[in-house]
């Protein structure tokens, strides 16, 4: 830390909590910096001592930085310094890892930090965390199709898809959207195979609570105090 810095800030960057849970923290008089509890207008600086209810913060290399980008279609989702790679295409200041993957032939919404127990948390299969993405074919969306995928469908080698949230887009004939708990190797695409269609293009427009919104391909954005409480929350 090169400046004096307000403790919520400080409880922010260190990964430990949002910003917003610091103030409350803080309000709540769990906080204390070298001994005294800590009050809204208590700066910290290197060499002080920083305990959370009692305990000592722990405090990452680097600041914390949560970001989420809008990955178009052709770059990929890894931090080897290979062409069209994520961590080059984004350009960050901070060291950042892309949390999980997505397909160099898919698009849209991936996260990336460089907080490894965030990391950890998200793309750990057993806690079975909701993606969400909206996939265009090159035939109509049979019914079928539908309701045979929502309830799980072998895909090869003994493997069979968990049951799934999966709905025809509506005002579309090509497009649906899937809500996934798990993380195969490009399951949707193995499942779309097996019914004889082709995927025209597949975005994933939400990660837990982080959404893709208006982020336009290319561009990246730092989640927002909201965003990142909630976040925590459901990690929790």
């Amino acid at each position: 830390m090169k400046e004096q810095m307000k403790v919520d800030k400080f409880i922010g960057h260190s990964g430990f909590t949002s910003r917003q849970k610091a103030f409350d923290l803080i309000e709540e008089k769990r906080v204390t910096v070298n001994g005294k509890t800590a009050t809204h207008s208590t700066k910290v600086q290197d060499g002080d001592v920083v305990l959370v209810d009692g305990k000592p913060l722990k405090v990452k290399t680097g600041e914390p930085t949560y970001i989420v980008y809008n990955k178009p279609k052709g770059i990929i989702s890894t931090s080897e310094k290979i062409a069209d790679n994520i961590i080059e295409a984004i350009g960050h200041h901070e060291k950042i890892h892309p949390v999980g993957r997505l397909d160099k032939d898919s698009e849209g919404l991936i996260l990336l930090t460089n907080v490894g127990e965030i990391m950890d948390k998200i793309v750990n299969p057993k806690y079975a965390h909701e993606k969400e993405y909206l996939v265009t074919l090159n035939h109509p969306v049979r019914k079928q199709f539908l309701d045979e995928v929502a309830a799980g469908v072998d895909i090869g080698a003994g493997i069979v898809t968990k049951p799934c949230i999966i709905k025809a887009e509506p005002g579309t004939k090509r497009v649906f959207r899937i809500i996934l708990k798990q993380g195969l190797n490009r399951q949707i695409r193995r499942v779309c195979n097996k019914y004889d269609y082709q995927v025209i293009k597949l975005q994933r427009v939400r990660v837990l609570n982080i959404k893709l919104g208006k982020l336009k391909p290319g561009e990246w954005r730092d989640l927002t105090e909201d965003e990142l409480m909630e976040l925590f929350s459901q990690l929790k």
